[in-house]
């Protein structure tokens, strides 16, 4: 599925697109159905941050007509795998310059990083992250609601099958880039089975000395 496809090239010799200074960056990150999506959106409101979703980003770009990488992404998100970074990281980066252009520094990426190389390579070549949010939800409440929002979401990995993938994807992949951050004291770790006034307002609580 692969083998005819060039994936967009990432250039890493020309160092970081941004400063710290210019733009603040705060990955969410969290397992499927931790509820990321509805805290992304609380911020917004109140901090005027831009949220970039990995996820919707993706399949934005797989919907687009004429794209290139569409059957491609169509074909790892049903199967619960990561995207290859080079598509993710074209798709932020673009993203991230167009808003910048318009006088918008302060992002919220949902979703990304997850996996190691793609931490690294968004840190060289777009900017380096504040912090991370990690939203931690036990297993059984994120399937109860991930099949609650599959009713009605049409989303194709929104199915047990893909999601009993999807958790097993981020407990391997994602859970190591939490650690690293982790080791270098830029995560902000929130229980998320309580409701979700109570998950936000430990959010406000944590995040007011790291802006």
């Amino acid at each position: 599925m692969t083998a005819n496809l060039e994936l967009p090239k990432l250039d890493t010799s020309k160092g970081a697109a941004f400063t710290s200074d210019q733009v603040t960056v705060v990955f969410v990150l969290g397992g499927p159905g931790a509820g990321k999506g509805t805290q992304c959106n609380r911020l917004v409101e109140d901090y005027h941050f831009i949220h970039l979703s990995a996820g919707d980003l993706l399949r934005a770009e797989q919907n687009r007509e004429g794209s290139q990488f569409g059957s491609l992404i169509n074909h790892y998100i049903t199967e619960g795998l990561i995207v290859p970074q080079e598509i993710t990281i074209s798709l932020l980066k673009n993203s991230i310059e167009e808003n910048y252009k318009k006088g918008n520094t302060k992002f919220l990426v949902d979703g990304f990083p997850r996996k190691m190389d793609q931490a690294i390579t968004f840190e060289e070549i777009i900017v380096p992250s504040k912090f991370v949010l990690f939203f931690d939800c036990p297993e059984d409440v994120m399937l109860e609601r991930l099949m609650e929002r599959g009713k009605t979401s049409g989303r194709v990995d929104d199915n047990v099958e893909s999601i009993k993938k999807r958790f097993k994807t981020f407990e391997e992949t994602s859970m190591p880039v939490i650690n690293m951050f982790a080791s270098k004291n830029k995560v902000i770790k929130i229980k998320c089975d309580q409701s979700v006034d109570e998950v936000y307002n430990d959010v406000q609580k944590n995040i007011k000395d790291r802006l």
